[in-house]
């Protein structure tokens, strides 16, 4: 068969599956930004079009980070060091932090929390293919009570009215989706992760809102109230989970609520630990670290919906050291293919990007080629050192390190 410039195809790899599988004696074709066709390699000869050999290499769909920072650059104390910035350098920034996670393999992110709507331009812009970055969705102003977490940069809103016209600057404003504070956390002074801070009433209207305008929702929730309040509202996405206890589970179950461990952010204050981290922070990351393992521990084991995310941009959170995630995800006893399908078809559902995430015909051309086999040995996948290219919309990504 013959090939046409716009057209690519990848030989002698094996391929990750929408189902989890690893599959051998398969071929990918792209042509332009999709996925053409996956068929035997057979099927493929007297092909004479752009090729790549990947011999001893395995095809994963480009890696989807459910939670990240852009703002946010990973110092010990990030919003402290953010107020030292104009919102210039917060654009460029955000840019060369979404440019790095897109080098790492990520080629779809949730921003989940920014500042002043400043990383809206970067997301436009890579979006529209203006300038290279990954897919971007993003949540605007966190939506906190007065004192809440996140209340330095959130938007403060208390009782049903002010949440709900708190939720409509969000869309106002261009906002993907809605992101609801329902609990205390870690990187916020004087609050406890374990404190339930909307109200049922409170979160469920903000919730419902977002729902009346077709946007999906996230509510950080760390303590067992909080989760419980924003699961019975029908948030979309749990992130953190810290507490999680069996009627959590139950309940989230029940309601297809999917999971966002970020397991990376309290890891990384607790290796860092004479860093510049904040007392308090530090306290309170050595605090939770375990009861949040054994939490996701028990929602895998449940057969809960996980989607990978990692915090980036919080304490030695680095992006573009984003999949290693997804070890730590393997460290809690979920399988290498499933992590693998947390990071891919798991959060392209739970962005809402159907053709994003999966290598199926007709599907974006965002791919991760990685060494060796990922589904026995997830390091192929987590460490840079054994990707071999990124393609994002069927073109290649420049992986130089930084």
């Amino acid at each position: 068969m013959s090939g046409r410039s716009d057209t690519h195809l990848f030989l002698n790899a094996a391929l990750f599956l929408p189902d989890g599988t690893r599959a051998t004696g398969l071929a990918l074709l792209t042509r332009g930004a999709r996925i053409e066709r996956i068929a035997a390699q057979s099927e493929f000869d007297g092909y004479q079009g752009p090729s790549t050999d990947a011999s001893g290499a395995t095809i994963l769909p480009g890696l989807i980070d459910c939670h990240v920072h852009l703002v946010l650059g990973g110092e010990g104390n990030p919003g402290r060091a953010m107020e030292d910035l104009g919102p210039g350098e917060l654009v460029l920034r955000a840019l060369e932090h979404a440019q790095r996670t897109l080098r790492a393999g990520v080629t779809a992110v949730r921003d989940c929390g920014g500042r002043d709507y400043l990383e809206f331009a970067v997301r436009d812009a890579c979006n529209r293919n203006r300038l290279p970055g990954p897919t971007i969705r993003a949540a605007g102003r966190m939506i906190c009570m007065t004192g809440g977490h996140g209340n330095r940069y959130g938007r403060v809103a208390d009782g049903v009215d002010d949440v709900v016209r708190a939720v409509r600057e969000q869309i106002h404003a261009g906002s993907d989706f809605v992101k609801i504070m329902a609990t205390g956390g870690v990187m916020t002074p004087g609050v406890d992760p374990r404190d339930a801070h909307y109200s049922l009433a409170e979160i469920s209207a903000g919730i419902a809102e977002a729902t009346r305008f077709r946007r999906s929702t996230a509510s950080h929730a760390q303590g067992t109230e909080g989760i419980l309040n924003a699961t019975r509202a029908g948030v979309t996405s749990i992130e953190h989970g810290i507490y999680l206890d069996q009627a959590c589970i139950e309940e989230m179950l029940a309601r297809g609520t999917t999971l966002v461990p970020t397991l990376s952010a309290v890891t990384n204050i607790v290796r860092n630990d004479q860093a510049g981290i904040p007392a308090w922070a530090l306290e309170k990351a050595q605090s939770v670290i375990e009861v949040h393992r054994e939490s996701v521990r028990a929602f895998a084991r449940a057969g809960g919906v996980i989607a990978m995310g990692t915090d980036a941009g919080t304490p030695f959170n680095l992006h573009g050291e984003n999949p290693q995630e997804l070890a730590l995800m393997t460290e809690v006893g979920m399988s290498p293919s499933a992590v693998l399908l947390a990071a891919t078809r798991h959060g392209a559902d739970l962005m809402r990007l159907p053709d994003h995430g999966r290598l199926a015909d007709g599907a974006r051309a965002d791919l991760l080629i990685v060494d060796g086999d990922p589904t026995t040995d997830i390091r192929y996948a987590a460490e840079r050192r054994h990707h071999r290219q990124v393609f994002r919309n069927g073109m290649p990504v420049e992986t130089a390190a930084g």
